[in-house]
Order: structure tokens, then sequence, then C-alpha cells
């Protein structure tokens, strides 16, 4: 391996050869899900009841986002509850975490609902 240039040399230097050793663990680091994002829907459905039951408007806003990504015709199919449809869901968590099955944390979620309240100025 060759040296890198003298003005590389110290801290940036040992830092880009640290992370050029490394490379070959990108395969893993992408397609591994974090912990942080491995757990149940339930669990995150009940955290995220708790902390809107003492704040009002964090409950707005989290039925602002669950009435947006409902399912259309959600009324005409079991169990008739205004959930997202499961393709939708799974394409979500693959585009914000890397794998169809994560299940995102509770702040992840929150600080989703007020950015979307923010942005739509509800």
């Amino acid at each position: 391996m060759t040296r890198p240039p003298a003005s590389l040399e110290g801290v940036e230097g040992a830092e880009d050869e640290h992370r050029a050793g490394h490379g070959n663990d990108l395969e893993h680091q992408v397609h591994d899900t974090p912990p942080a994002y491995r757990g149940s829907w339930l669990r995150l459905a009940v955290t995220l009841t708790l902390r809107a039951a003492f704040r009002p408007r964090l409950a707005l806003d989290l039925l602002s986002v669950v009435w947006a990504f409902r399912a259309r015709r959600w009324f005409t199919s079991p169990p008739f509850l205004p959930l997202p449809p499961r393709e939708y869901i799974r394409w979500r968590m693959e585009t914000a975490y890397g794998d169809p099955d994560a299940v995102p944390p509770a702040d992840d979620v929150i600080r989703f609902a007020r950015w979307r309240r923010k942005l739509l100025a509800l």
C-alpha cells in the first residue's frame, strides 16, 4: 500500500487508511438491520400511545400521520381499520432504514410527525 502524501500524514492520513482497510465491511453495514431498528410494531404502538397520552399536540400529530398513510377504501376489507398497506410500509422502511422489516424507533416517528406538521403548516 502506498503512503499518503505528506500533507495527509498524521490524523487525517491514519483515518483514511483505517477507512480504506474496512471497505469490505460495507456490504454488511448496508444490509444488516441495526439493533435500534429491530423490535415489534406492537411495542412501537404502545410506546407512541403512552407518549401521546400526556401530550395532546403529539397525539394530533400522530393521528394525522396515521390518517394520511391509511389505505384508500380501508373500510371495505377486514380488519376495517385505517391502516396503511403492508407493501407501502415495507417500502417506507426499505427507503428509510435499508430493511423492509425494520421497525422505526419511536423518536423517529415522533420527529417525522412533527416535521410533517410544520411542513404542511397544520
